[in-house]
């Protein structure tokens, strides 16, 4: 294996990487930070859902009329609905990796 294309790789590189993911503040982080931190996100997409329902019930029974805002709102809930499904499948696939581990 040639290794000679590594030339810019010193220990004052990898120190600065380290010190990087310092400040980042990736150094340190277990599996229940992020489980809280999914948590938050799934807690955060359900707000978002049930304001884009509230909104509905407003536009129909004619409190509010303007169907950009309505629109707007129904949209951010449907990312936020969304992008929990996907890192949802992503903790699952991730859980059955680690369970089909050889040890």
């Amino acid at each position: 294996m040639d290794i000679s294309a590594l030339s810019n790789v010193t220990p004052a590189y990898l120190t600065g990487l380290t010190d990087t993911a310092d400040k980042i503040g990736m150094q340190g982080k277990g599996f229940d930070s992020i489980l809280k931190s999914i948590m938050g996100t799934v807690n955060e997409a359900n707000i978002t859902q049930n304001k884009a329902e509230e909104a509905q019930m407003q536009f129909e029974l004619g409190y509010a009329t303007n169907t950009h805002d309505l629109n707007a709102i129904q949209e951010k809930a449907d990312i936020a609905l969304n992008y929990t499904i996907a890192v949802r499948d992503r903790m699952l696939e991730a859980y059955k990796e680690i369970m089909n581990m050889q040890i």
